[in-house]
């Protein structure tokens, strides 16, 4: 068997995907994987990838043509879902699931109908996979919060337990291309940037300036304190229900959402 290991993110998986392709050493006979072994067997060769921006990008190409753009989703949405670490893994490796499943694709006539293949184990994994991510990038669609810091950049913060981060900075880069705008990934070290009237890009957040993300312009302040203000005038005291509050919104969600942060 031919060891892929590959980086665990989207284009790190992609160009495993590309190296094991293009290795011809037959489907069979490959697996990929994103979590190092800790032994290495004996009858088993091991071969490192490093990440590649222009392989991925030939793999999400070929993909996003021949499967379209919806199943094209859903995989990127398995590649950035969370895995258990290595040493606690109980599933079939999230890489290698997408490579067969994708090997299937390309094989079948209709290749946008992978997903429709649930009796098989890889398929199987790789949609729940994606469920799990895409039901993430959903719920902070509507749980994020942008707020105006004093310099006018419109910032938000979220603390998402998969990595979704390209998948809002693309949602909000449509409906807000005129905004100059920041999404602070807490959670894994990186920020979705926006400038005005361009696309938007990744970045780490190494020495990224925490007090200068606490620094609200006026208005922002004068904002804030009004919507607390009507969110607590709309309470009912009687019908207040923590724990039906809490299955609506997450409590690590919560965190983010300023009504149940700021003091007023």
């Amino acid at each position: 068997m031919y060891v892929f290991i590959c980086e665990n993110s989207i284009d790190g998986i992609f160009t495993g995907v590309y190296d094991a392709w293009a290795s011809k050493y037959g489907h069979a006979n490959i697996s990929l994987t994103a979590c190092p072994p800790d032994n290495y067997t004996l009858f088993d060769e091991y071969i490192t990838v490093s990440t590649d921006y222009e392989k991925s990008e030939k793999v999400a190409r070929t993909l996003l043509q021949r499967l379209g753009k919806e199943t094209y989703t859903e995989l990127c949405q398995a590649a950035a879902a969370l895995e258990e670490p290595c040493k606690q893994k109980k599933d079939m490796d999230k890489a290698d699931a997408l490579y067969h499943t994708i090997v299937l694709a390309l094989s079948l006539k209709d290749s946008s109908k992978v997903l429709d293949y649930l009796g098989e184990p890889y398929v199987n994994r790789v949609f729940q996979l994606s469920r799990s991510a895409g039901n993430e990038a959903h719920h902070l669609l509507g749980f994020l919060r942008f707020q105006e810091l004093e310099n006018g950049l419109l910032f938000a913060r979220i603390h998402p337990k998969n990595y979704v981060l390209p998948f809002l900075g693309e949602h909000f880069s449509d409906r807000l291309p005129q905004e100059n705008f920041m999404i602070y990934d807490a959670a894994h070290g990186q920020a979705a940037l926006h400038p005005k009237g361009k696309g938007f890009f990744l970045t780490d957040t190494n020495g990224l300036n925490e007090e200068m993300l606490n620094r609200f312009s006026p208005e922002e302040l004068e904002y804030q304190k009004l919507w607390c203000r009507f969110f607590d005038s709309i309470a009912i005291e009687a019908r207040i229900n923590p724990k039906l509050q809490n299955q609506n919104i997450l409590k690590r969600f919560q965190r983010d959402v300023i009504e149940f942060n700021k003091k007023r």
